[in-house]
């Protein structure tokens, strides 16, 4: 066998697609980790890596692939926004590597969503995360008890003796429990499909909650009830009859839209409930300094950055204004209002909420609780992105582009054309069968 034959077979593979699922999520998840331990160059190097064997991978299953299903629409023009704001953009150097950071998530995404089906990824995640997990609560442990003293590298308080917060290897307490609570979806899944046994969907679903507990994060509640909310709704709607299910999607709507309205209205009540008083009103003093900057680029924005940068006009003006050393928004929203405007934030709006649609209807009819994932987890991304901006870095918009891929997989204007070219009638909610040589655990 030639080399060029033995590369093309290896990336084509089994066993490959699956190594490669489970070493691109531990890299991603693991971000924060990677770039204490070693430095930002080589997460960016080991990202940029993972990215190009992906695209090659893509390259290599070119015949088993659909190019109008590669991607989302709604994704390719947020990327093609975010590159153009150099146009405009203060430091185009920064934002050209902003922009090539955006890229390279969404592609290490885009390679699992075809390389992968839905349960092969669940678990791919799950035994990624109780990994991790089980290395922060290790980790907190060690400093928390044994040694009670601070890991300031990792940033590991050792607090764990005193009930929290900690942070584990994720560097703050509310991205471990957002974490946590990704993790949780992802094993009561894998628990409910009988992909783990009884025994290791009691203990991953102990850690999760343990770690979302400890982290003392207040959104990890707002989070939480979230979630519960919209599973229980799900449940609904997938225990409704054919004929009454659209009645009860309108009427559980209905019920969301007035569930926001109080929320909003004892909005102050539930900020001294949850004891959050300190972390809103440094939120609110960031968005409403924001909003002026806004004012003054409302449709386009100062230009994609991502995380903010040091030395760039408005995010250091901001910080000094503020006399603090933010680095994003602290919010999804505010953060692409800042960078991309309306226009940036109507784009990302129609690319989460166009994915929850199409996965919530997915569920809706499909037997099997795997399909219950996708929409879990947009739900959590986007309540989430009202209290932090981290559906715009990493993890949580690898977790964006991987669920409206597979959402755009199993219910898109694309089925009815591929149906067109190839004489099939696409079924309701069905999901693209995995690529040949993709199966296997």
């Amino acid at each position: 066998m030639t080399p060029r034959r033995f590369v093309v077979s290896l990336l084509g593979s089994a066993l490959f697609a699956r190594a490669y699922t489970l070493t691109s999520l531990t890299a991603v998840f693991s971000s924060f980790l990677i770039e204490r331990m070693m430095s930002p160059v080589s997460l960016t190097t080991i990202i940029g890596a993972l990215a190009v064997i992906g695209a090659a991978v893509l390259v290599v299953r070119r015949e088993e692939l659909s190019l109008l299903r590669l991607a989302p629409t709604s994704l390719l023009g947020f990327l093609l926004l975010a590159l153009l704001s150099v146009l405009w953009s203060s430091d185009r150097g920064g934002t050209v590597a902003g922009w090539f950071t955006l890229l390279g998530y969404a592609v290490i995404a885009i390679t699992i969503g075809h390389v992968r089906d839905t349960l092969q990824t669940v678990r791919a995640i799950g035994d990624t995360l109780r990994w991790l997990l089980s290395l922060s609560l290790a980790l907190e442990i060690v400093f928390g008890i044994l040694l009670d003293t601070p890991f300031r590298l990792l940033g590991i308080e050792g607090s764990l003796a005193v009930g929290g917060p900690v942070q584990g290897i994720f560097g703050t307490r509310n991205m471990l429990g957002f974490i946590a609570v990704i993790a949780l979806i992802t094993f009561v899944i894998e628990w409910r499909t009988q992909s783990i046994g009884r025994v290791a969907g009691v203990l991953s679903v102990a850690l999760g909650g343990s770690l979302a507990l400890f982290s003392a994060s207040p959104t990890v509640v707002v989070l939480a009830a979230a979630v519960g909310v919209a599973t229980v709704a799900l449940v609904i709607v997938r225990h409704t009859p054919a004929h009454r299910r659209s009645a009860v999607q309108v009427a559980l709507g209905g019920l969301v839209v007035l569930g926001l309205i109080v929320a909003f209205a004892l909005r102050h009540q539930i900020i001294r409930l949850l004891d959050a008083g300190s972390d809103f009103s440094t939120r609110a003093d960031l968005w409403n300094m924001m909003l002026d900057f806004i004012a003054q680029r409302p449709i386009t924005g100062y230009g994609w950055f991502g995380p903010w940068p040091r030395g760039e006009y408005p995010f250091t003006y901001i910080n000094f204004l503020l006399s603090d050393h933010h680095q994003s928004a602290l919010n999804a929203y505010f953060d692409l209002l800042l960078q991309l405007g309306w226009a940036g934030l109507a784009l990302f709006v129609v690319l989460g909420g166009v994915a929850l649609v199409r996965s919530w209807l997915v569920a809706s009819v499909r037997r099997s609780v795997v399909y219950a994932w996708a929409p879990l987890v947009l739900v959590t991304l986007g309540v989430e992105s009202m209290f932090e901006s981290f559906a715009l870095t990493s993890t949580g918009w690898l977790l964006l582009v991987l669920c409206a891929l597979r959402a755009g997989q199993t219910r898109s204007w694309r089925e009815s054309i591929d149906a067109a070219h190839t004489g099939a009638i696409p079924a309701l909610g069905s999901e693209r069968p995995p690529l040949p040589g993709a199966t296997g655990s």
